[in-house]
């Protein structure tokens, strides 16, 4: 039966509708995840050790500068900034990742990329000899990056030997963690006792690096990694639906795997190399987000940047308030708040 106009017309005016009804969600979520990432830039810097008062903020414009407002200009502001792009690469990789591989639980970690990153800090911290600067870059940063980039290599070659397939690269994952993990062992048996306590600090993730020149080094790497990552959104969401429904659209699917592992080497290696380690952020933050937004990854990579700089900005702030005036590393946080989350997810989805 064919519809008459008048029926054409009313469909036409419902599609209307629905998209309309869409688009303002979307636009309420835009306006929700910028304010929380705005707040979390402007208002967390004033919270430490001790509070900084705002006033500090306008003498940064004035000719004399107060102990406060130095230390917000070159310690405050620099920190809560590390930590939002550190945050940001975590989950946005996070949020791909678990497309591309087709699995929920998967992870920047999933890659080996934290194994192969601790090995090159490791050896940067156990062996004195190697504690040299190039630039910017200290050995352990220059190490555990390249580490990072190794471990992609590593994954992406044993699971091509493979075919390729999502399960593989999760296996070859697996298998260089495992090979890192002994390697760990090794060089643990043989460093210095004395080295052991500066190793474990660094395992825990800490984001104590202070100052603009550690942050500069970073953008480098920050800026390829999203070029690479974020146009990705449309392609995500055919693989979403099926690896083989996104090749017959035109999508080429290897290429995009591909882009997909050199982001998450540049991004989550670099944030790696500057702050150890730190795990949830990049399982958590993108189902909290797909749950919240749904699952369109045109949004979605976006959104799960936003939700994860604010969310590790703010276990930073808590990281440098609980325990004044030391500070807890803040992987630890990030675990203890982000383990019976991620708990709470899956017993919620098992119901």
């Amino acid at each position: 039966m064919v519809p008459s106009r008048w029926q054409r017309r009313q469909g036409a005016v419902a599609g209307e509708e629905g998209f309309s009804v869409i688009g303002s969600a979307e636009k309420i979520h835009w306006l929700i995840y910028g304010l929380l990432a705005l707040g979390a830039l402007c208002i967390l810097p004033f919270f430490g050790a001790e509070a900084t008062p705002p006033a500090a903020f306008f003498e940064l414009f004035s000719g004399e500068r107060s102990l406060s407002a130095e230390i917000l200009l070159h310690h405050r502001f620099p920190r809560v900034l590390l930590a939002f792009i550190c945050g940001m690469g975590l989950a946005a990789c996070g949020a791909a990742l678990q497309v591309m591989l087709e699995n929920p639980l998967a992870e920047p970690f999933v890659l080996g990329i934290a194994g192969c990153a601790a090995v090159g800090a490791s050896m940067a911290l156990s062996f004195p000899v190697w504690l040299v600067y190039c630039g910017p870059f200290s050995s352990v940063q220059i190490l555990a990056f390249a580490g990072s980039l190794m471990a992609v290599g590593l994954s992406l070659k044993l699971a091509s030997r493979f075919g390729g397939a999502a399960e593989t690269v999760i296996l070859a994952g697996v298998t260089v963690n495992i090979l890192c993990g002994a390697l760990m062992m090794l060089i643990r048996y043989f460093v210095d006792p004395s080295r052991l306590v500066v190793m474990d600090r660094w395992l825990m993730g800490g984001l104590d690096v202070v100052g603009w020149d550690s942050l500069m080094a970073m953008f480098p790497f920050v800026i390829i990694g999203s070029l690479l990552l974020f146009p990705l959104g449309p392609a995500l969401n055919l693989m979403a639906v099926d690896p083989v429904l996104a090749r017959a659209h035109g999508v080429p699917v290897s290429r995009v795997r591909l882009r997909i592992c050199l982001a998450t080497g540049c991004l989550v290696g670099a944030a790696v190399a500057f702050s150890g380690p730190i795990g949830f952020v990049g399982l958590i933050i993108p189902q909290a987000v797909r749950r919240i937004s749904g699952p369109d990854m045109r949004t979605g990579l976006f959104f799960s940047a936003l939700a994860g700089g604010a969310f590790l900005a703010f276990c930073d702030m808590l990281a440098r308030t609980l325990v004044a005036p030391t500070e807890m590393p803040v992987g630890i946080l990030t675990a203890v708040i982000g383990g019976p989350v991620f708990l709470r997810m899956l017993w919620k989805r098992s119901l």
